[in-house]
């Protein structure tokens, strides 16, 4: 099995339904990771509440199986863990001061949507999907979208773009588990946008609307 210079295991495959539902079988089988999973395509990808998401041959789809060392109930902030760590990625990419880091789950070039995260509990694991737009971005959605091909040609192949966001994320997560929160939090929110701007929030029962000045400790 070909493994990243961190050390951490990644298969690639020609296609799978989604990298998140690999893990999710690998998880149920046993596996307790780090592992990458990535797919060069996905014939039934998603996102948050089970929406779609589109990838073509080109895209990145990948997803990180693993055991965090930390309590289930901190999990959640590794959202921004990771989100960080894939700016960093596409900053190494595209060059800096284009991306920006949308709340819960969007990662943003130039304001157009670029990548998505996703975050499911296994049990007594963790599944970090994925999913950039490297070559298309979808159309018809009720907001601007981004593709790298765009600002970078060729883009980075999946190989490449994993072995980038991983070493990004081994520093991020190694800061997260030594000094906290309080740093992730305060380097999300150097890239957030929309700061200060009215914003609505779609809950899976009802909608908040507000400004947004910040995320709390």
């Amino acid at each position: 099995m070909k493994k990243l210079p961190s050390g951490t295991p990644v298969e690639i495959f020609d296609t799978l339904d989604s990298t998140s539902a690999e893990a999710r079988r690998r998880s149920e089988a046993g596996e307790t990771g780090p592992l990458w999973i990535l797919a060069l395509r996905q014939t039934a990808g998603y996102g948050r509440r089970g929406r779609g998401w589109e990838q073509d041959t080109g895209d990145f789809a990948g997803t990180l199986l693993f055991t965090p060392d930390a309590p289930a109930e901190r999990w959640g902030q590794l959202s921004f863990v990771i989100a960080l760590a894939l700016a960093g990625a596409l900053d190494e990419a595209i060059g800096e001061d284009r991306i920006s880091l949308k709340w819960p789950n969007d990662v943003l070039i130039e304001g157009g949507k670029c990548a998505g995260i996703l975050l499911e509990s296994l049990g007594a694991r963790l599944s970090i999907g994925i999913g950039v737009n490297m070559v298309t971005a979808p159309q018809g959605l009720p907001y601007k979208t981004a593709r790298l091909v765009d600002y970078v040609s060729p883009p980075p192949g999946p190989g490449a773009f994993a072995a980038s966001l991983d070493a990004h994320f081994q520093r991020f997560y190694q800061q997260w588990k030594t000094a906290g929160f309080a740093p992730i939090r305060d380097a999300w929110l150097a890239r957030a946008r929309g700061l200060g701007s009215n914003i609505t929030v779609r809950l899976p029962n009802r909608e908040l609307a507000g400004v947004f000045e910040g995320v709390d400790e």
